[in-house]
């Protein structure tokens, strides 16, 4: 519990920027790959994006549909990954989960560390 807390949701017009913040103990941090999810109403949980784990030089992929508008990156020295999103659009509404996983044969599969989940709304 608390290993992983995000941050930085909030509500945000159609076309602008956010940046979601997940600070997770030193443990997990150095060891795990990264990944954000998101879950909007009556949808399942989809990953829209993930970072491999340091060691395996934090080489990131994204979900079709935010490729090219989110950017997933670590601090190192904060032990944070974020998730720095723009160009929002109204279907980006969910609720983020950042969790850390693993990655085998390029697939990120999730563990139970995950955080609470941070609200992020795009509506005008």
């Amino acid at each position: 519990q608390g290993q992983l807390v995000e941050s930085g949701g909030g509500l945000v017009q159609p076309g602008g920027s956010l940046r979601l913040s997940c600070a997770a103990s030193g443990s997990i941090f150095s060891i795990y790959a990264m990944g954000w999810y998101r879950q909007a109403p009556g949808k399942q949980r989809e990953l829209v994006a993930h970072i491999s784990s340091i060691i395996s030089g934090d080489s990131t992929n994204y979900a079709d549909s935010v490729k090219g508008r989110f950017t997933i990156s670590r601090d190192k020295a904060k032990n944070t990954v974020y998730l720095q999103m723009d160009s929002l659009k109204p279907e980006d509404t969910a609720v983020y989960y950042c969790n850390a996983g693993t990655i085998r044969g390029g697939v990120f599969r999730s563990t139970d560390y995950w955080g609470q989940g941070t609200q992020v709304t795009v509506s005008s």
